[in-house]
Protein backbone atom coordinates (compact mmCIF):
# COMPACT_ATOMS: atom_id res chain seq x y z
CA UNK A 1 0.00 0.00 0.00
CA UNK A 2 1.11 3.48 -0.69
CA UNK A 3 2.19 5.64 1.60
CA UNK A 4 0.31 8.53 0.89
CA UNK A 5 -2.72 5.81 0.22
CA UNK A 6 -6.03 5.72 3.08
CA UNK A 7 -4.84 3.74 5.22
CA UNK A 8 -0.99 3.60 4.90
CA UNK A 9 1.42 5.12 6.89
CA UNK A 10 0.79 8.82 6.76
CA UNK A 11 3.81 9.65 9.27
CA UNK A 12 6.55 8.05 6.86
CA UNK A 13 7.77 9.16 3.27
CA UNK A 14 8.96 6.67 0.47
CA UNK A 15 12.51 7.42 1.72
CA UNK A 16 12.36 6.14 4.87
CA UNK A 17 12.24 9.15 7.28
CA UNK A 18 8.82 10.41 9.37
CA UNK A 19 6.85 13.49 8.19
CA UNK A 20 6.57 16.00 9.99
CA UNK A 21 3.17 18.55 9.69
CA UNK A 22 2.55 19.68 6.24
CA UNK A 23 3.26 23.25 5.48
CA UNK A 24 4.82 26.19 3.69
CA UNK A 25 8.91 26.22 3.96
CA UNK A 26 10.38 28.54 6.57
CA UNK A 27 11.50 32.07 5.45
CA UNK A 28 12.93 32.41 8.50
CA UNK A 29 14.96 29.51 8.35
CA UNK A 30 16.20 30.22 4.88
CA UNK A 31 17.45 33.52 5.41
CA UNK A 32 19.69 32.15 8.90
CA UNK A 33 21.40 29.87 6.24
CA UNK A 34 21.82 31.97 3.80
CA UNK A 35 23.78 34.57 6.20
CA UNK A 36 26.00 31.89 7.66
CA UNK A 37 27.01 30.81 4.00
CA UNK A 38 27.60 34.56 4.11
CA UNK A 39 29.64 34.72 7.52
CA UNK A 40 31.65 31.91 6.61
CA UNK A 41 32.86 33.51 2.98
CA UNK A 42 33.73 37.12 5.30
CA UNK A 43 35.09 35.63 8.43
CA UNK A 44 32.03 35.88 10.15
CA UNK A 45 31.08 33.12 13.46
CA UNK A 46 29.34 30.17 12.10
CA UNK A 47 26.75 28.26 14.47
CA UNK A 48 23.62 28.54 15.98
CA UNK A 49 22.69 31.81 16.84
CA UNK A 50 20.79 33.19 19.27
CA UNK A 51 20.72 36.78 20.87
CA UNK A 52 23.71 39.31 19.84
CA UNK A 53 25.79 36.56 17.66
CA UNK A 54 22.96 36.37 15.73
CA UNK A 55 22.23 39.93 14.81
CA UNK A 56 26.11 40.64 14.33
CA UNK A 57 25.91 37.69 11.72
CA UNK A 58 23.36 39.15 9.40
CA UNK A 59 25.17 42.72 10.07
CA UNK A 60 28.28 41.70 8.22
CA UNK A 61 26.09 39.64 5.66
CA UNK A 62 24.43 42.72 5.24
CA UNK A 63 26.96 44.63 4.18
CA UNK A 64 29.49 41.68 2.32
CA UNK A 65 26.14 41.85 -0.50
CA UNK A 66 26.43 45.29 -0.48
CA UNK A 67 29.68 45.37 -1.12
CA UNK A 68 29.25 42.96 -3.86
CA UNK A 69 26.17 44.92 -5.46
CA UNK A 70 28.78 48.59 -5.22
CA UNK A 71 31.38 46.58 -7.10
CA UNK A 72 29.14 44.63 -9.75
CA UNK A 73 27.49 48.46 -10.43
CA UNK A 74 30.76 49.80 -10.97
CA UNK A 75 31.80 47.33 -13.19
CA UNK A 76 28.47 47.88 -15.26
CA UNK A 77 29.04 51.60 -15.42
CA UNK A 78 32.75 51.34 -16.42
CA UNK A 79 32.04 48.56 -19.22
CA UNK A 80 28.72 50.30 -20.54
CA UNK A 81 30.00 54.18 -20.25
CA UNK A 82 33.48 54.52 -20.83
CA UNK A 83 34.07 54.12 -24.27
CA UNK A 84 37.58 54.17 -26.39
CA UNK A 85 36.98 55.01 -30.34
CA UNK A 86 39.70 54.20 -32.59
CA UNK A 87 41.20 56.62 -35.03
CA UNK A 88 39.55 55.08 -38.11
CA UNK A 89 36.20 55.60 -36.36
CA UNK A 90 33.11 57.38 -35.32
CA UNK A 91 30.92 56.50 -32.45
CA UNK A 92 27.28 57.56 -33.21
CA UNK A 93 25.00 58.11 -29.55
CA UNK A 94 21.28 57.28 -28.89
CA UNK A 95 19.54 57.76 -26.52
CA UNK A 96 16.39 55.96 -25.73
CA UNK A 97 16.92 55.00 -29.86
CA UNK A 98 17.29 58.58 -30.81
CA UNK A 99 20.36 59.91 -32.56
CA UNK A 100 21.93 62.61 -30.04
CA UNK A 101 25.75 62.95 -30.65
CA UNK A 102 28.68 61.84 -32.71
CA UNK A 103 31.48 60.95 -30.81
CA UNK A 104 35.17 61.87 -31.63
CA UNK A 105 38.12 59.22 -31.87
CA UNK A 106 39.63 58.96 -28.41
CA UNK A 107 38.14 57.88 -24.82
CA UNK A 108 34.15 59.25 -24.21
CA UNK A 109 31.87 58.89 -20.84
CA UNK A 110 28.24 58.22 -21.76
CA UNK A 111 25.09 57.23 -19.87
CA UNK A 112 25.58 53.24 -19.32
CA UNK A 113 22.62 50.74 -22.02
CA UNK A 114 19.80 51.03 -21.90
CA UNK A 115 19.64 54.72 -21.23
CA UNK A 116 22.16 55.34 -24.35
CA UNK A 117 23.47 53.12 -26.70
CA UNK A 118 26.91 54.09 -28.79
CA UNK A 119 27.36 52.21 -32.41
CA UNK A 120 30.57 52.18 -34.00
CA UNK A 121 30.94 52.84 -37.38
CA UNK A 122 34.84 52.61 -39.80
CA UNK A 123 34.54 55.83 -41.82
CA UNK A 124 38.37 54.62 -43.08
CA UNK A 125 37.34 51.84 -44.50
CA UNK A 126 37.67 52.08 -48.48
CA UNK A 127 34.78 49.82 -49.76
CA UNK A 128 34.40 48.10 -53.47
CA UNK A 129 31.07 47.48 -55.53
CA UNK A 130 31.76 46.49 -59.02
CA UNK A 131 29.38 46.72 -61.68
CA UNK A 132 29.56 44.79 -64.76
CA UNK A 133 32.14 41.88 -63.15
CA UNK A 134 32.15 40.12 -60.09
CA UNK A 135 36.11 40.39 -58.34
CA UNK A 136 38.08 37.02 -57.73
CA UNK A 137 40.59 37.94 -55.55
CA UNK A 138 41.81 41.16 -56.84
CA UNK A 139 41.49 39.69 -60.80
CA UNK A 140 38.14 40.35 -62.54
CA UNK A 141 36.35 36.95 -62.44
CA UNK A 142 33.04 36.12 -63.48
CA UNK A 143 30.76 38.56 -65.96
CA UNK A 144 27.62 40.41 -65.29
CA UNK A 145 26.04 40.70 -68.78
CA UNK A 146 22.86 41.94 -67.26
CA UNK A 147 25.12 45.03 -65.63
CA UNK A 148 27.56 44.90 -68.43
CA UNK A 149 25.80 45.96 -71.75
CA UNK A 150 24.94 49.28 -72.11
CA UNK A 151 23.49 51.42 -74.94
CA UNK A 152 25.56 54.18 -76.68
CA UNK A 153 24.04 57.31 -77.81
CA UNK A 154 24.59 56.54 -81.34
CA UNK A 155 22.75 53.10 -80.57
CA UNK A 156 25.78 50.64 -80.25
CA UNK A 157 26.13 48.23 -77.45
CA UNK A 158 29.30 48.22 -75.59
CA UNK A 159 30.03 45.94 -72.79
CA UNK A 160 31.86 48.51 -69.56
CA UNK A 161 33.22 47.05 -66.56
CA UNK A 162 33.33 49.14 -63.47
CA UNK A 163 34.72 49.47 -59.98
CA UNK A 164 33.88 51.81 -57.85
CA UNK A 165 35.60 52.49 -53.74
CA UNK A 166 33.87 54.65 -51.44
CA UNK A 167 33.81 54.90 -48.03
CA UNK A 168 31.47 56.63 -44.94
CA UNK A 169 31.11 60.46 -45.17
CA UNK A 170 28.15 60.71 -42.11
CA UNK A 171 27.73 58.10 -39.34
CA UNK A 172 24.58 59.01 -37.97
CA UNK A 173 23.25 59.53 -41.79
CA UNK A 174 24.72 55.77 -42.76
CA UNK A 175 22.96 54.66 -40.33
CA UNK A 176 19.38 55.85 -40.23
CA UNK A 177 18.67 57.65 -43.50
CA UNK A 178 18.76 54.81 -45.57
CA UNK A 179 17.92 51.31 -44.90
CA UNK A 180 20.68 49.73 -46.69
CA UNK A 181 23.42 52.08 -48.29
CA UNK A 182 25.53 49.59 -49.74
CA UNK A 183 22.88 48.53 -52.25
CA UNK A 184 21.72 52.01 -52.95
CA UNK A 185 25.06 52.91 -53.45
CA UNK A 186 25.57 49.54 -56.72
CA UNK A 187 21.82 50.75 -57.68
CA UNK A 188 23.42 54.56 -58.00
CA UNK A 189 26.54 53.70 -59.54
CA UNK A 190 24.64 51.05 -62.30
CA UNK A 191 22.37 54.24 -63.40
CA UNK A 192 25.23 56.77 -63.50
CA UNK A 193 26.97 54.91 -65.83
CA UNK A 194 24.35 54.02 -68.12
CA UNK A 195 23.65 57.20 -68.06
CA UNK A 196 26.66 58.66 -68.89
CA UNK A 197 27.03 56.01 -71.59
CA UNK A 198 23.98 57.08 -72.89
CA UNK A 199 24.84 60.49 -73.88
CA UNK A 200 28.12 59.72 -75.47
CA UNK A 201 29.41 57.93 -78.73
CA UNK A 202 30.71 54.68 -79.16
CA UNK A 203 34.46 55.25 -80.33
CA UNK A 204 34.75 58.02 -77.71
CA UNK A 205 34.09 55.55 -75.30
CA UNK A 206 36.28 52.90 -76.87
CA UNK A 207 39.28 55.38 -77.37
CA UNK A 208 40.09 58.76 -75.77
CA UNK A 209 37.13 59.38 -73.28
CA UNK A 210 37.75 56.56 -71.11
CA UNK A 211 38.84 59.32 -68.28
CA UNK A 212 36.11 61.72 -69.03
CA UNK A 213 32.96 59.21 -68.99
CA UNK A 214 34.79 57.69 -65.13
CA UNK A 215 34.53 61.40 -64.21
CA UNK A 216 31.22 62.07 -65.39
CA UNK A 217 30.52 58.95 -63.57
CA UNK A 218 31.82 59.77 -60.59
CA UNK A 219 29.59 63.35 -60.35
CA UNK A 220 26.81 61.94 -61.09
CA UNK A 221 27.22 59.59 -58.54
CA UNK A 222 27.87 61.63 -55.44
CA UNK A 223 24.88 63.76 -56.38
CA UNK A 224 22.42 60.97 -56.37
CA UNK A 225 24.45 59.64 -52.97
CA UNK A 226 23.70 63.30 -51.93
CA UNK A 227 20.26 63.79 -52.95
CA UNK A 228 19.44 60.14 -50.77
CA UNK A 229 21.58 61.37 -48.17
CA UNK A 230 23.48 57.82 -47.58
CA UNK A 231 26.08 59.20 -45.83
CA UNK A 232 28.76 58.32 -48.53
CA UNK A 233 31.14 59.91 -50.34
CA UNK A 234 33.12 58.44 -53.98
CA UNK A 235 36.70 58.24 -53.89
CA UNK A 236 37.69 56.69 -56.96
CA UNK A 237 35.75 55.45 -60.71
CA UNK A 238 37.42 53.12 -62.48
CA UNK A 239 36.53 51.70 -65.78
CA UNK A 240 38.24 48.03 -65.92
CA UNK A 241 37.46 47.50 -69.24
CA UNK A 242 35.45 48.78 -72.33
CA UNK A 243 34.89 46.94 -75.31
CA UNK A 244 32.13 45.76 -77.68
CA UNK A 245 30.00 42.40 -77.05
CA UNK A 246 32.24 39.45 -78.12
CA UNK A 247 29.53 38.37 -80.66
CA UNK A 248 31.02 41.62 -82.96
CA UNK A 249 34.44 41.93 -81.41
CA UNK A 250 36.29 40.72 -84.73
CA UNK A 251 34.00 42.97 -87.17
CA UNK A 252 34.84 45.52 -85.01
CA UNK A 253 38.14 45.20 -84.48
CA UNK A 254 38.26 45.21 -88.45
CA UNK A 255 36.79 48.56 -88.56
CA UNK A 256 39.31 49.45 -85.95
CA UNK A 257 41.93 48.37 -88.32
CA UNK A 258 40.97 50.30 -91.96
CA UNK A 259 40.31 53.73 -89.06
CA UNK A 260 43.56 53.12 -88.33
CA UNK A 261 44.99 52.72 -91.84
CA UNK A 262 42.97 55.32 -92.82
CA UNK A 263 44.14 58.03 -90.34
CA UNK A 264 47.90 56.73 -91.09
CA UNK A 265 47.02 57.45 -94.78
CA UNK A 266 45.65 61.04 -93.89
CA UNK A 267 48.86 61.98 -91.93
CA UNK A 268 51.32 60.51 -94.52
CA UNK A 269 49.39 62.84 -96.95
CA UNK A 270 49.64 65.82 -94.88
CA UNK A 271 52.95 65.20 -93.93
CA UNK A 272 54.21 65.18 -97.99
CA UNK A 273 51.41 68.01 -98.73
CA UNK A 274 53.51 70.22 -95.79
CA UNK A 275 56.60 68.89 -97.15
CA UNK A 276 55.71 70.06 -100.90
CA UNK A 277 53.81 73.09 -100.54
CA UNK A 278 56.24 75.23 -98.87
CA UNK A 279 59.08 74.34 -101.38
CA UNK A 280 56.09 75.54 -104.29
CA UNK A 281 55.52 78.41 -102.51
CA UNK A 282 58.59 79.25 -102.39
CA UNK A 283 59.06 78.74 -106.08
CA UNK A 284 56.55 80.43 -107.24
CA UNK A 285 57.69 83.45 -104.63
CA UNK A 286 61.15 83.08 -106.79
CA UNK A 287 59.39 83.08 -109.94
CA UNK A 288 57.08 86.00 -108.60
CA UNK A 289 60.60 87.71 -107.80
CA UNK A 290 62.27 87.28 -110.66
CA UNK A 291 59.50 88.41 -112.80
CA UNK A 292 59.61 91.78 -111.05
CA UNK A 293 63.30 92.22 -111.75
CA UNK A 294 63.09 91.82 -114.87
CA UNK A 295 59.86 93.63 -115.32
CA UNK A 296 62.32 96.43 -113.49
CA UNK A 297 64.94 95.49 -115.57
CA UNK A 298 63.18 96.08 -118.85
CA UNK A 299 61.12 98.89 -118.00
CA UNK A 300 64.80 100.51 -116.70
CA UNK A 301 66.18 99.19 -120.10
CA UNK A 302 63.55 101.14 -122.00
CA UNK A 303 63.54 103.97 -120.21
CA UNK A 304 67.44 104.33 -120.82
CA UNK A 305 67.28 103.83 -124.41
CA UNK A 306 64.60 106.71 -124.33
CA UNK A 307 66.48 109.15 -123.12
CA UNK A 308 69.26 107.89 -124.98
CA UNK A 309 67.30 108.64 -128.49
CA UNK A 310 65.79 111.87 -126.44
CA UNK A 311 69.22 113.25 -126.60
CA UNK A 312 70.61 111.85 -129.73
CA UNK A 313 67.36 113.54 -131.30
CA UNK A 314 68.19 116.79 -129.84
CA UNK A 315 71.76 116.35 -130.92
CA UNK A 316 70.74 116.02 -134.13
CA UNK A 317 68.35 118.51 -134.31
CA UNK A 318 71.50 120.67 -133.52
CA UNK A 319 74.09 119.06 -136.27
CA UNK A 320 72.04 116.47 -138.74
CA UNK A 321 75.30 115.81 -140.96
CA UNK A 322 77.29 115.18 -138.01
CA UNK A 323 74.91 112.76 -135.73
CA UNK A 324 74.26 111.07 -139.23
CA UNK A 325 78.03 110.32 -139.54
CA UNK A 326 78.58 109.32 -135.93
CA UNK A 327 75.19 107.17 -135.78
CA UNK A 328 76.67 105.02 -138.88
CA UNK A 329 79.41 105.20 -137.08
CA UNK A 330 78.54 103.55 -134.38
CA UNK A 331 76.48 100.84 -136.46
CA UNK A 332 79.39 99.21 -138.03
CA UNK A 333 81.51 99.04 -135.34
CA UNK A 334 78.51 97.03 -133.58
CA UNK A 335 77.97 94.66 -136.22
CA UNK A 336 81.67 94.39 -136.56
CA UNK A 337 82.49 93.40 -133.66
CA UNK A 338 80.81 90.03 -133.62
CA UNK A 339 83.04 89.27 -137.06
CA UNK A 340 86.36 87.68 -137.19
CA UNK A 341 87.30 88.40 -140.86
CA UNK A 342 86.50 92.09 -142.53
CA UNK A 343 86.90 92.62 -146.11
CA UNK A 344 87.48 96.27 -147.01
CA UNK A 345 86.84 97.56 -150.36
CA UNK A 346 89.31 100.12 -151.67
CA UNK A 347 88.03 102.98 -153.52
CA UNK A 348 89.20 103.26 -157.09
CA UNK A 349 91.44 100.12 -156.62
CA UNK A 350 90.72 96.43 -157.16
CA UNK A 351 92.77 94.79 -154.10
CA UNK A 352 91.25 94.16 -151.29
CA UNK A 353 92.50 94.25 -147.76
CA UNK A 354 92.63 91.47 -145.14
CA UNK A 355 91.87 92.36 -141.62
CA UNK A 356 92.97 89.78 -138.89
CA UNK A 357 90.42 90.89 -136.64
CA UNK A 358 90.54 87.23 -134.50
CA UNK A 359 93.75 88.45 -133.68
CA UNK A 360 93.74 91.68 -133.46
CA UNK A 361 91.30 91.08 -130.77
CA UNK A 362 93.53 88.47 -128.97
CA UNK A 363 96.64 91.63 -129.12
CA UNK A 364 94.44 94.64 -128.04
CA UNK A 365 98.07 96.11 -127.03
CA UNK A 366 99.20 95.47 -130.71
CA UNK A 367 96.80 97.03 -132.67
CA UNK A 368 96.96 101.37 -133.64
CA UNK A 369 94.70 103.28 -131.43
CA UNK A 370 93.17 105.01 -134.99
CA UNK A 371 93.23 101.49 -136.61
CA UNK A 372 90.32 99.68 -134.36
CA UNK A 373 88.25 101.43 -131.56
CA UNK A 374 87.78 98.47 -128.89
CA UNK A 375 85.68 100.18 -126.65
CA UNK A 376 82.61 98.17 -125.32
CA UNK A 377 80.01 98.30 -127.48
CA UNK A 378 77.28 100.94 -126.54
CA UNK A 379 73.78 99.82 -126.53
CA UNK A 380 72.62 98.69 -130.09
CA UNK A 381 70.33 100.66 -131.64
CA UNK A 382 69.06 100.60 -135.63
CA UNK A 383 72.06 101.79 -137.53
CA UNK A 384 70.35 104.75 -139.85
CA UNK A 385 70.90 104.95 -143.25
CA UNK A 386 74.94 106.11 -144.68
CA UNK A 387 75.26 109.78 -145.79
CA UNK A 388 73.98 110.39 -149.62
CA UNK A 389 77.88 111.11 -150.48
CA UNK A 390 79.12 107.70 -149.46
CA UNK A 391 76.11 105.85 -151.38
CA UNK A 392 76.69 107.79 -154.50
CA UNK A 393 80.44 106.85 -154.27
CA UNK A 394 79.17 103.41 -153.98
CA UNK A 395 76.70 103.57 -157.02
CA UNK A 396 79.44 105.25 -159.08
CA UNK A 397 82.05 102.15 -158.37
Amino acid sequence: MAWNEPGGSQDKDPWGGRRKNQGPPDLDEMIRKLQKKLNSIFGGKGGGGGGNGGDGGGKAASAGAAVIVAVVFIAWLAYDSIHFIQPAERGVVLRFGKYVDTLQPGPSIRLPNPIEKVIRVDVDQIRTVEIGYRGDGGRQGSVALNESLMLTQDENIVEIKLAVQYKVKSPDDYLFFDRDPDITMRKAAESAIRETVGKSQMDFILKEGRSEVAARTKDSLQATLDRYTTGLIVTSVNIQDAQPPEQVQEAFLDAIRAREDQERLINEAEAYANEVIPKARGEAARLVEDANAYKARVVAAAQGETARFLEVLREYQKAPAVTRERLYIESLETVLQNSSKVMVDVEKGSNLLYLPLDRLTQRPESVAPNTLNTAPAPTRVMPPEPPRSTNRSRETR
